[in-house]
């Protein structure tokens, strides 16, 4: 900072209000769940299908820039633990308006993610009552999570941690069959699982290897909410003792739930074989002909795009209002109710996901599919701030302004820089997907929108009981 000193805001204010409702088994289970969404279970097929087997080199390098983005997240969180998370680091670290940024592309990212989610509800809900209106399912569904995050915390950790289980038990299921039928060779429908399904249709990148760098934007979006478990800490039980150990897991999860499912789904069946529109775990199990299996995997489905519509909500709460405690949104978004609960930044996102389920009817579906391009960028504006904020963070202990946890981010700076260089190249290629580029084309308005808004906020910021940590 210019000044040459740390602006850190007094603990007691932005957390004020917040109670620790969430027990160990919540923030593992947060922590666990936003590894694994409809990204994976469903996602998967269309790039499999656009890349071939080279996909498994997208989700590997992803993979890792995740991983050192949630270490930076560790070592932030170590520091101090707060439910403004990102925001209230990129404020300390980076700059005031680093946080009003980071902050209103996080709300961007899942009130476009979660209009998408809610929507899907109604859409997989068909599955099973075709003659029942979608909109109904998605209305029902979202009166359903909205009762939930206003009610209380710990309800809304107790519904997390089931519906991460019923994921968790999906994927390690898919996990068991699929090492048995490889070691065994065994037949899967007319194909056979060996280790020569990676190159015996066309090669390992039978598309080209440009496609597969094309594919890295669409695969890191397939790994947004990892950072959830940081947002968490602000109201969990002895958050210096959990949050490691959850963190940590979170490495061998992405190695285990993403490389290596997408490993063993290109050995299992050739990357032919798997369609658009229908998840490729439904493809292996309907080839060994599993009864209902359509139906076992829609419901977790179902239960990925319900977690991630309750993660929006219980998230964008406490990220909006860390924003109005500053005077950078709405004033009714900083209300905490009397369950200790941030309703009206609750209340804000979900009168987007309400607008959503209503103008489903009136959009196209490629409107969809742009407005998910242009959400990805806050994924990767979250990360990116994560990675700066540490950097800015090791310079400040390192003048003695603030102390560093032993929890600390490997290789730093040195390998921020490395992923925040490969962010950087994300969003370059964005430009060259037909699916992508209008992320890349929207850039110039979101700027003079973050532009206007900061200076909009400017008259009327406020810093509520801020303390000045001198260099010793």
């Amino acid at each position: 900072m210019d000044s040459g000193e740390v602006v850190v805001t007094e603990a007691g204010s932005e957390d004020e209000g917040y109670r620790p409702s969430l027990r160990p088994r919540h923030v593992r289970m947060i922590a666990m769940g936003g590894a694994i969404g409809v990204g994976l279970f469903l996602g998967t097929a269309q790039r499999l299908h656009d890349s071939g087997p080279g996909l498994l080199l997208a989700y590997l390098l992803a993979g890792v820039v995740a991983l050192l983005v949630m270490r930076a997240l560790g070592e932030l969180v170590l520091y101090r633990p707060t439910a403004g998370s990102f925001v209230t680091y990129a404020r300390d670290f980076i700059g005031p308006w680093a946080g009003f940024v980071s902050g209103w592309m996080y709300w961007l990212n899942w009130a476009v993610t979660g209009v998408a989610e809610i929507t899907g509800v109604g859409i997989y809900v068909h599955y099973w009552a075709p003659d029942f209106p979608q909109w109904i399912s998605a209305l029902l569904a979202l009166a359903f999570l909205l009762s939930v995050n206003l009610v209380s915390v710990r309800l809304f950790g107790e519904l997390e941690f089931w519906f991460a289980m019923l994921k968790v038990a999906a994927i390690v299921t898919f996990l068991l069959v699929g090492v048995a039928l490889v070691l065994t060779h065994a037949d899967v429908g007319s194909h056979r699982a060996e280790l020569g399904n990676l190159t015996a249709h066309g090669g390992f990148f039978p598309e080209g290897f440009p496609v597969v760098l094309l594919s890295l934007s669409s695969v890191i979006f397939a790994y947004a909410a990892i950072e959830m478990v940081g947002i968490s800490a602000g109201e969990a039980h002895n958050p210096r003792q959990v949050l490691p150990g959850a963190i940590n897991g979170v490495v061998w999860r992405i190695a285990l739930f993403y490389v290596g499912a997408v490993f063993l789904l290109v050995v299992v069946l050739p990357w032919t074989v798997y369609r658009p529109g229908e998840s490729p775990f439904v493809t292996v199990f309907a080839a060994l002909g599993v009864p209902a299996i359509g139906g076992i995997m829609n419901l977790v489905v179902l239960t990925a795009a319900l977690s991630a519509t309750n993660s929006g909500l219980y998230s964008t709460g406490r990220i909006l209002r860390s924003l109005a405690e500053r005077g950078e949104a709405p004033g009714f978004t900083a209300k905490m109710s009397s369950h200790h609960v941030p309703y009206g930044g609750i209340l804000l996102t979900s009168s987007v996901y309400l607008a959503g389920v209503g103008l489903n009817y009136f959009v196209a579906e490629d409107a969809f599919e742009i407005a998910t391009s242009i959400a990805s960028l806050g994924v990767l504006t979250t990360w990116a701030t994560l990675l700066y904020a540490q950097v800015c963070f090791r310079r400040a202990a390192l003048r003695g302004e603030v102390e560093r946890p032993d929890y600390r981010m490997p290789g730093s700076p040195y390998t921020n820089w490395a992923a925040l260089g490969f962010l950087g190249l994300v969003v370059v290629l964005m430009a060259f997907d037909e699916r992508q580029k209008w992320a890349v084309m929207a850039v110039p308005f979101l700027v003079v929108a973050l532009w206007g808004g900061w200076r909009l906020v400017g008259s009327r910021r406020g810093a509520p009981r801020p303390r000045r940590v001198r260099p010793r």
